[in-house]
């Protein structure tokens, strides 16, 4: 059944994708169940009372009740856009690696029963959402950043606005604090102590950088990327920007980086 599932996902999106890069037996089936409310354009309450977070996505966020917060751009679209896709829609569940977030809602990709469309990529192709993975939820990556890619390139959706615009090095400074998709050339690269540091600029004090653990250097060899052999090449890395010797973004796992040629 699970083989069937991922054939069916990449049938359904009438995309020219490459094949999938997940292994089927690294999802398990959470059953079905019908989706009864839409809390944003990723997260859904289901008629069994769990809450579901679309794995592997970022859709632009509501402020939820929360004080001092304001909405991103696009964020009641990408809400509408899902509740048009799945509210009262029954939906399958394939769970992921690790299925349940720090606020105990479930992380699975879900499939429409009735529409068969795969919620994620839907999102994902119609420029309502960003490709968000963690360490331990990377599955359907690939194919999830073949999707945004035909979106950027399309204009679609948050793709046709300066929010969710791809930065710069020399202007991500700007965007500390939030998180944010950077494209540029690898000035140099360097091994220091137990950290491997990609640099953007001829000062690693004020320019942009990013930061791995030597420990995951194996995670990105595995996935054929040599960090130390970058240098002089265009990257386009995605992350929460943070402020160490100026703008910086440090990677866990290698789906948050792709070498462009």
């Amino acid at each position: 059944m699970q083989h069937i599932i991922f054939s069916w996902i990449i049938g359904l999106l009438l995309l020219p994708m490459p094949l999938l890069a997940a292994n089927p037996q690294d999802l398990q089936s959470g059953g079905t169940a019908r989706i009864v409310s839409v809390v944003d354009g990723d997260t859904v309450v289901l008629d069994d009372a769990r809450h579901v977070r679309l794995v592997g996505i970022q859709a632009p966020k509501l402020a939820l009740g929360r004080p001092n917060f304001r909405p991103w751009p696009l964020s009641a679209e990408a809400k509408q856009e899902l509740q048009d896709l799945a509210l009262g829609k029954r939906v399958e569940l394939w769970l992921a690696p690790s299925s349940e977030d720090r606020h105990g809602r479930i992380l699975a990709h879900l499939v429409s029963v009735e529409a068969q469309i795969w919620l994620q990529g839907e999102m994902v192709r119609k420029g309502l959402a960003r490709v968000y993975t963690f360490p331990d939820n990377r599955i359907l990556a690939s194919e999830q950043l073949a999707l945004e890619r035909q979106a950027r390139a399309d204009g679609l959706g948050i793709w046709a606005l300066p929010y969710y615009a791809l930065r710069t090095p020399d202007n991500v400074r700007h965007d500390v604090g939030t998180f944010q998709i950077v494209q540029g050339r690898v000035m140099d690269t360097a091994r220091v102590k137990k950290r491997i540091y990609l640099n953007f600029g001829a000062d690693w004090r004020s320019d942009f950088t990013i930061k791995v653990d030597v420990r995951k250097e194996a995670l990105f060899k595995k996935a054929g990327i040599d960090l130390l052999a970058l240098k002089g090449q265009r990257v386009r890395v995605r992350g929460w920007v943070k402020m160490q010797n100026g703008a910086m973004i440090e990677l866990d796992h290698p789906e948050r980086l792709e070498p462009l040629r």
